[in-house]
């Protein structure tokens, strides 16, 4: 049996980033932290696009059903800035919403920062694609996704997905045992 490679999203949504006004550090940080996890084949599907909640809309839709990633991963505009609109862009593509992730990530980085309370990020599902919110700051991608990462491969495997094999000595999956 040949595994399916998989294909996963990454999306900095950023204004200042898209323009070209500083480098885009944490979609970089996204791709560096999914290859340190992950063993098994995978290709990222990138994007850098603006605040702009149709684009993000549409391009989490275009990354869910023509591309066909099993995760998209999202960065930026989950603060309470007037133009931070990932979450509601989130909801509104999601058939079903994943509330626990963003829990966890709010929770996990409370550890480090009283800000983390101001974040506004969360997770649901369109189709057989697993939508996750980070916050915009490589620091903190890798708090969330060292907390969150563990349900992923079987949140995936839930919904018929390629399965993720992780690095053992860097990422443990959990699965439970059958």
């Amino acid at each position: 049996m040949t595994q399916q490679q998989a294909k996963i999203g990454i999306v900095t949504v950023s204004d200042r980033a898209s323009a070209g006004i500083y480098e885009d550090l944490s979609g970089k940080a996204i791709i560096d932290t999914l290859t340190e996890y992950l063993s098994s084949d995978w290709q990222a599907e990138y994007r850098l696009i603006p605040d702009e909640q149709p684009l993000i809309e549409q391009t989490l839709i275009e990354l869910a059903e023509q591309q066909g990633c099993c995760l998209i991963v999202t960065t930026g505009g989950t603060g309470p800035a007037k133009r931070d609109v990932t979450p509601e862009a989130t909801e509104a593509v999601c058939d079903r919403l994943m509330p626990g992730f963003g829990e966890l990530m709010r929770q996990e980085s409370l550890k480090y920062v009283p800000t983390a309370i101001l974040s506004r990020q969360t997770a649901g599902l369109r189709g057989s694609c697993l939508i996750i919110n980070l916050p915009g700051k490589p620091k903190a991608i890798r708090q969330c996704l060292d907390a969150v990462f563990p349900a992923v491969p079987y949140c995936i495997d839930l919904m018929d997905g390629p399965y993720l094999q992780c690095n053992e000595a860097v990422m443990q999956a959990f699965r439970p045992k059958s």
